[in-house]
């Protein structure tokens, strides 16, 4: 085999555009501003080509920019596609560039698309003795494939590639030769390219009649046997199909001569890569493709924390060349000190109090702030000049130490700057000095100007300063067993390295700050994100005490309930196989029961047996829902009965989990180890494991305030739809009231029915659902759908009105605003592209809403804590997860805890509708909720 030539075509635009809407929810940017979307996903599926299947020759194929001859023979060819988003458009000549570098052909031909350069090259390869894959998701395609020539279709939402050879057409086709998919096609038509077919005739017939048949030709032969109706759909439009066939065939014959050692797969031009990845801020691909190219990590060990924060975490990399045009501390002018004696900090103590602000910075030796050291902290109050201040000894002696600084850390009257400082706030409550007073913290400045983008110290000191910071592998080396510990590092180096963290937030803050003001958002900084950031380092210090014994329990419970199926899937396939191996199972549903006749395989010859393979085909046979709930019991015992035991850490006993501020464009918390948003609640086994959530004590009990339907509230007042106000201000059931004037019904006739539909077409209008959508959740059809949204229109024309406003002031001003004035920028809003542009379009109905429920609850965190503070109180706010509160509540307390969750929850804002909320208690989670 390793003899064998194998030549991959890729078709460009087909892969281009897949990337590009792969990214379509969560689109990539870099600093400029520009979508890196379609490149990035083309780029790491160019890499996944070359390194797994490593062929011996490689060309990548375009279509012309001009009309080929299919639009002269037809001139109402493609004339339906929708616009290039102008995003792809700006991608092209950058992923050409890119191609060029990998030192790969491109392949294009005018007055030819790309599926006929495909075709002759493959023809031409066949004779030469090649293997060749036609890497594309396009079905044409399969009119080519022969023993020699297969199609590669690339993977998707985590199946492996599919490769599709004779077989698998025959099966997917339903044809004897590959051959005759012109036929169907032919017969079928593409609405996507405007290729008319047999109107009346679809994808089932036109496979049915070809089979039966053989061919287009065939069918007028015989017409005498077909049904009246194919046969007057075949009379009539025997023009149309026969032209369409014409369309539909990929052409073998271009005039295209083809050198196969020009193909032959060669050495990326490494220099060339790098220059483009750097433009395209690539840091972890270059990383990746160019082993030995440097990008710097986020500084001290604490910089680690924001692998989770980025799209592309930093890569662990020394510093190299490719930076050189930055700015870097060996050639910046710096006065960097290094405070060892008790008379230095008490100096440098005095020098800093006598400030209005400061940045600090802490260095510890891991990232758990329970059982990590310090090992330092660095000051700064002036650009290029910082202090770095040495901690060492025992817990008492650092103590100690940090002692001195207590009176300046708790000044309320000084403002303190950091990046991502709410981590340094913990690191110093270790030692039980507190951080008060006024905040700045670079890292969510920036998010608020820029959600979409990255937020690290790197990042930020690259784009606003020019500057490359010390990489911390520098100084400890990779991480690994030879990694060593910072205080093992030379202490001058140390502080080169801890100083110019606080030196580059100093002078991060002073642009920061203006922009901030230049963009309005000075007051949501000041008076949300700013005071949050000393609510969640309170929760995450807390923590949250789990019961491993009730999850043991429930493994056993689950564990049992798995085997009962296991045993029930044996008995419904005739025999015992393992459920685990992919193999196996394919070979069981579709060898042996034969569930479906053309069963999609693997690159590896595998059937796909893939969770959104099986649920396609779920109404085939039982055992497929029997599988998916096996799977799902598998994945709710590994995700969280058998991993939620292991987060808890050993000296407090609870789990802590970590709330980022800096990753939901939306304003969302998030959060992870345990990501505790993500916990399931919709469905009765996965609500069980908040059974695990208990109090500190038994002298304690935990109480959840959860939000009553915060997000149409927010819809009702936003919009001013004068009947969904009515309907909340009589604390009417929403959903009921809404199907009754949907149907025109007293509520009390409202079905149980009526009423789901209505709760389902609430939140979906919220998410500006389509008629498709909703149908597709409903079951029902797309006309009774659309229905049922003109209804709601009509029913709440002030929504309506409220989305469309909304899109138009977008469409304007290029992004939509909370009730707080936080921002979504929606770059996509004028594409000329309907699927992108939809995409923004529904953003700037939801992101304002989602937005400022966001901004509602974190309001309510904030006046909450100062309530508990101001009152002294011992019970603890512990948990936030989407509208929801969890706190660890003294029993003695109780009462008044429930009255000031309830007060500052419902009165974080005033709104023209009640803001109402749920109250519960108990002896977990599960029960209080």
């Amino acid at each position: 085999m390793s003899s064998e030539k194998k030549l991959f075509l890729l078709d460009a635009y087909a892969l281009i555009y897949r990337s590009y809407y792969a990214f379509i929810r969560n689109p990539r940017f870099n600093s400029k501003g520009m979508n890196t979307s379609a490149i990035f996903g083309f780029v790491n599926t160019l890499e996944e080509i070359l390194k797994k299947e490593q062929p011996t020759h490689i060309a990548v194929v375009f279509d012309p920019p001009y009309p080929t001859f299919r639009n002269e023979m037809y001139a109402e060819y493609k004339a339906n596609r929708e616009e290039t988003p102008e995003d792809i458009r700006k991608s092209v000549p950058i992923i050409k560039q890119i191609i060029e570098a990998y030192n790969i052909p491109i392949l294009e031909v005018p007055g030819f698309e790309a599926d006929d350069v495909v075709g002759t090259t493959a023809a031409l390869a066949e004779k030469n003795g090649f293997v060749t894959y036609m890497m594309t998701p396009d079905k044409d395609f399969c009119q080519l494939v022969t023993e020699k020539v297969l199609i590669y279709k690339p993977t998707r939402s985590g199946n492996e590639a599919e490769i599709w050879g004779i077989d698998e057409v025959r099966k997917n086709f339903q044809v004897s030769e590959p051959i005759q998919v012109i036929d169907v096609l032919g017969l079928w038509g593409d609405a996507s390219d405007n290729v008319p077919g047999a109107p009346g005739i679809g994808e089932v017939t036109s496979k049915k009649l070809i089979g039966e048949f053989g061919s287009i030709e065939k069918l007028y032969e015989n017409l005498d046997k077909l049904k009246p109706k194919i046969q007057d759909i075949l009379l009539n439009n025997k023009e149309k199909i026969e032209l369409s066939k014409i369309l539909v065939t990929i052409k073998q014959d271009v005039p295209l001569k083809v050198d196969f050692d020009s193909l032959k797969a060669g050495e990326i031009n490494s220099e060339t890569v790098k220059a483009l990845f750097e433009e395209l801020e690539f840091k972890t691909l270059m990383q990746r493709i160019i082993p030995e190219s440097s990008t710097p990590r986020e500084s001290a060990v604490q910089g680690m924390l924001f692998g989770s924060e980025t799209a592309e975490p930093e890569p662990e990399t020394p510093r190299e060349e490719s930076y050189k045009n930055l700015a870097t501390i060996e050639n910046t002018k710096h006065d960097y000190r290094l405070v060892q004696t008790a008379e230095e900090r008490k100096a440098l103590i005095s020098k800093l109090s006598a400030q209005a602000s400061f940045c600090f910075d802490t260095e510890t030796s891991g990232l758990e702030v329970h059982t990590s050291d310090l090992v330092g902290l660095s000051f700064c109050i002036k650009a290029h000049e910082a202090w770095y201040v040495s901690v060492s000894g025992s817990f008492e002696e650092i103590r100690e130490v940090l002692e001195e600084f207590r009176g300046l850390f708790e000044n309320t009257g000084i403002l303190k700057i950091g990046q991502n400082i709410k981590f340094d706030i913990l690191a110093l409550k270790k030692y039980d000095i507190s951080v008060k007073g006024p905040l700045f913290d670079t890292m969510l400045a920036h998010y608020l100007l820029k959600p979409d983008l990255r937020h690290n110290l790197n990042y930020l000191a690259e784009i606003y300063l020019s500057y490359l910071p010390v990489s911390i592998e520098e100084l400890i080396g990779k991480k690994g067993k030879n990694q060593l510990n910072m205080r093992d590092v030379d202490i001058e180096a140390v502080k080169e390295y801890a100083a110019e963290d606080a030196d580059i937030t100093w002078q991060l803050k002073e642009i920061l700050e203006k922009e901030l003001a230049d963009s309005g958002l000075t007051k949501l900084f000041e008076e949300i994100e700013m005071p949050l950031v000393y609510v969640l380092a309170e929760m995450e210090w807390t923590g949250i005490r789990i019961d491993s014994g009730i999850l043991e329990y429930y493994a056993v419970e689950l564990n049992a309930e798995t085997e009962i199926l296991e045993k029930e899937i044996f008995e419904m396939a005739g025999m015992k196989f393992n459920l685990q191996s992919p193999k196996q199972l394919g070979e069981i549903l579709f060898d042996k029961m034969k569930i479906i006749s053309n069963p999609s395989k693997t690159k590896t010859k595998q059937y796909s047996t893939g969770e959104e393979v099986l649920e396609k085909i779920a109404d085939k046979h039982p055992i497929i829902a029997k599988i998916l709930e096996y799977r799902g019991l598998k994945k709710l015992i590994s995700t969280y009965v058998e991993a939620l035991p292991r987060l808890v850490n050993e000296k407090t006993g609870k789990i802590h989990t970590s709330y980022n501020q800096a990753i939901a464009s939306t304003g969302r918390l998030s959060s992870t180890n345990p990501n505790m948003q993500n916990i399931p609640i919709r469905e009765e086994r996965g609500r069980e494991i908040r059974k695990a959530f208990v109090p500190s004590d038994e002298k304690h009990i935990l109480l959840a305030a959860d939000y009553s339907q915060i997000e149409l509230r927010l819809m009702a007042h936003m919009s001013g739809d004068e009947a969904m106000i009515e309907a909340f201000r009589n604390s009417e059931d929403i959903h009921a009231a809404t199907a009754a004037k949907i149907h025109g019904l007293k509520q009390d006739e409202v079905t149980r029915e009526m009423r789901s539909q209505a709760k389902t077409a609430n939140f979906g209008i919220i998410y500006g659902i389509s008629a498709f959508g909703l149908s597709q959740r409903l079951n029902i059809s797309r006309e009774e759908a659309k229905k049922l949204i003109d209804g709601y229109f009509s029913t709440y024309p002030g929504v309506k009105t409220y989305m469309d406003n909304n899109i138009h002031m977008a469409r304007e001003k290029g992004f939509v605003e909370t009730i707080m004035g936080r921002r979504r920028t929606l770059t996509d809003i004028n594409s000329r592209n309907a699927i992108v542009r939809g995409m923004a379009e529904r953003n700037a109905i939801n992101a304002p809403i989602q937005g400022s429920a966001a901004d509602i609850i974190k309001l309510a965190m904030i006046n909450i804590l100062k309530r508990f503070e101001k009152e002294r109180f011992l019970s603890k706010l512990v948990l936030q997860v989407h509208d929801e509160l969890v706190f660890d509540v003294l029993k003695s307390e109780l009462e008044t805890v429930k009255k000031i969750a309830r007060e500052e929850m419902e009165n974080a804002v005033l709104l023209t509708v009640p803001l109402t909320v749920d109250l519960g208690t108990g002896e977990n989670w599960l029960e209080a909720h």
